[in-house]
Order: structure tokens, then C-alpha cells, then sequence
């Protein structure tokens, strides 16, 4: 038996939806992607989904549209991917980081508060394993300081939080759609923008900062436009767009199958010495794409699993350790008790039963 960690869905409608677009030639941006942006609404509930390239772009695009600028500080949780981090070092600014809740692995609004300064300028959320953050705490901080919150999503297509879509809640949020994502489009990501004009500059900057509806060739041939402010090549292609509407007609069944997984490794992991399951409340949905175990004798565990071919891995360690953010921040000291215990199990939905009990199985019988 031969499990893996990760699974690339991809729906059979795909390749005729891709070879489409080869046959048309046009491969750049065009129609494909305003429709997939399209049924990111309306599939998703997303709101203003901008499509990009990757959801790094989406995430520095995000601070850009928050005027972050050199000198600001942006507070983010060290539980997260490097690019979280590296986004912000892009506009000169300065991470600063806050401790997560041990028993979810998100943000805590607690530390929030404590970090602020009056260099902040924007708090980055990332929902850990794709469950929700306190939206409504956090959201309450930064209006009450007068700060832009920006929601990493990248784990978090789908999830839910008090009946809100992710992707509809906070100024930004962003999404990932690389290949072992819920959503895959080969590559690419998007940003939602809560406010039109935020939605407006988003696909302007994203295209070199070119106003692509206003923008018409002249008899020349070029488009006449008058760029106001540095922009980017980070739109999404068509190639890519096809592909994930080709997979978003599979969403649904992907997050419920996640779900499922899930809710049988809860009620089979719960009462296991030497486990711990992290949080989850009702008042929100995770979209599942890490289970995340707390684990004593973690590399026991990671060791036991692997000689029976089931895979575990920790993801992401806390990205305050590496050397261009300064080093290990100890008095995070939830942070610290997470990242030496925290481990995550295989969730995808290319699992099947007998996958799932084969794991179980395996852990019940210790390590």
C-alpha cells in the first residue's frame, strides 16, 4: 500500500477545456479568465476575485493596494509559508510577529493587539490547515487602529466563518490555486478586494498597471494608455483559467470528501495517548487541506507511519527561524510549544476507506 500527502485533482473535463484554448492560440490573459473569475463568485461566493499567476502575487498585490510601504511594519503569524513573510520584505517593510493560538495554529487577536505600533499598517491572517481565524476580533483590531487586514487563504478555498464565505470578510484575502491545492490551475492564485476601487487598481497593477478595458489600439497597433503607478506581470492566462474552471465544477465534492476524512479521524484520534486535536468550532468550516495533529515523540510518530509507507509531515515550521527575518522570536511561546509538536496526516480526497483505516490503524497500535 502506497499512500501519498498531497493529491492533484484534476477534472477529465479538463483537457478539453485546455486543448480549447491551445487550439484558439490565444494563451494570455482573455475571456477564460474573466469566466473563471466569474464562477469563483459564483461557485465560491469570493468577492471582486481578481485571478493571478500565484497566490504570492496575490499577497504582495494585497499590501501594494494596503499602502504598505518602506518603513511600515505588518503583523503576521510565524505559522505560515516563507512567502508570507518574503511579500513583506518586498515593500521594504518589517514583519513583525505574533503568536498563534496553540490549540488552532492561527493567529491569536490577543498578540495582535500587544505588537502594534504606530508603524503598523496591516495585520496578514493566515488561515492554518484551512480553518478560519477570529475574523470579527481581528477585523475589530484593525478598525479600531485604523489597519487593513489581509487573509492568507492559500489553505482556505471554500472554508466558512459565521456562514461568511472566505474570500468575502476582510479589505483583501488571498488565494492559491498551485497544484496540490483544493483548487488547482496549474499555477495561480487571486485576490479578493472588498471595496470596487481596491477591485478596479487590482486588475490594472496586475497587467503592468494598464487600464486593459480602457485601453484600446490605436491604428498603430499598441494600446494608448498612461501609466500612473508602478504595475506588474501578474495575471492569470487563459491556459490556467481553463483548467480551474474545468476543476471548480469538482469543489464541492472535494471539500465535503476532506470533511468527511476528517470528521473520522477526529472521532477515531480523539481519545489516542499521546495526541492532541487541535480546536474546531461550529461557528465556522475548515476547508480541510492539512489535519494537523498536536504529537508527543513526534519524530517517533513521523518515523512509525513512514515504515508502514503512510506519510506525515509538519509542512511549514515557523518561518521566524530563517536568517532574512532576524531569527526565532522565543517569546512567541505558543508558537514554540506548536512547532515542536505539531505534525499533519494525508486529507486528500484521492484517499480511500481503506486508506483511512490503514492509517488509523496504524497510529492506534503507537509509536
Amino acid at each position: 500500500m502506497s499512500i501519498s500527502f498531497f493529491y492533484t485533482h484534476i477534472n477529465l473535463v479538463a483537457f478539453n477545456k485546455v486543448k480549447d484554448v491551445l487550439d484558439s492560440t490565444f494563451l494570455s490573459e482573455g475571456d477564460v479568465v474573466k469566466d473563471f473569475e466569474g464562477e469563483l463568485y459564483n461557485k465560491l461566493g469570493l468577492i471582486n476575485p481578481v485571478a493571478l499567476n500565484s497566490g504570492t502575487s496575490a499577497l504582495h498585490l494585497a499590501l501594494i493596494l494596503a499602502g504598505v510601504k518602506e518603513g511600515d511594519e505588518v503583523i503576521l503569524p510565524a505559522q505560515t509559508f516563507i512567502a508570507t513573510g518574503l511579500v513583506i520584505l518586498m515593500q521594504k517593510a518589517k514583519p513583525v510577529f505574533a503568536d498563534i493560538q496553540f490549540n488552532t495554529g492561527n493567529i491569536d487577536p490577543n498578540s495582535i493587539k500587544e505588537k502594534i505600533t504606530s508603524k503598523t499598517k496591516a495585520i496578514i491572517a493566515v488561515h492554518w490547515g484551512g480553518y478560519p481565524c477570529d475574523m470579527d476580533e481581528i477585523n475589530k483590531i484593525a478598525g479600531e487602529n485604523n489597519l487593513k487586514v489581509i487573509e492568507d487563504a492559500a489553505h482556505a478555498i471554500g472554508a466558512v466563518y459565521k456562514n461568511k464565505p472566505i474570500g468575502s470578510i476582510s479589505d483583501f484575502t488571498c488565494f492559491s490555486f498551485q497544484a496540490i491545492k483544493h483548487l488547482t490551475t496549474a499555477d495561480g492564485g487571486a485576490i479578493c478586494c472588498k471595496n470596487e476601487e481596491d477591485y478596479l487598481r487590482a486588475k490594472r497593477l496586475r497587467w503592468f498597471g494598464i487600464d486593459r478595458l480602457n485601453s484600446k489600439p490605436s491604428i498603430l497597433g499598441e494600446r494608448e494608455y498612461d501609466v500612473s503607478e508602478i504595475g506588474y506581470k501578474y495575471h492569470m492566462n487563459n491556459f490556467s483559467a481553463a483548467l480551474g474552471i474545468a476543476n471548480l465544477a469538482d469543489i464541492n465534492k472535494i471539500l465535503e470528501r476532506r470533511l468527511q476524512i476528517s470528521d473520522i479521524y477526529r472521532k477515531e484520534l480523539k481519545y489516542i495517548k499521546g495526541i492532541q486535536l487541535l480546536n474546531y468550532q461550529n461557528d465556522r468550516k475548515s476547508a480541510w487541506w492539512l489535519f494537523t495533529l498536536l504529537v508527543d515523540n513526534r519524530i517517533n510518530f513521523i518515523t512509525k507511519l513512514k515504515e508502514k509507507n503512510i506519510p506525515a509531515s509538519v509542512v511549514h515550521l515557523r518561518i521566524d527561524s530563517n536568517t532574512v527575518f532576524g531569527g526565532i522570536r522565543k517569546e512567541l511561546l505558543n508558537q514554540n510549544k506548536f512547532n515542536d509538536l505539531q505534525v499533519s496526516l494525508p486529507v486528500h480526497s484521492g484517499l480511500k476507506e481503506e486508506d483511512i483505516n490503514y492509517v488509523i490503524e496504524t497510529i492506534k497500535h503507537g509509536w
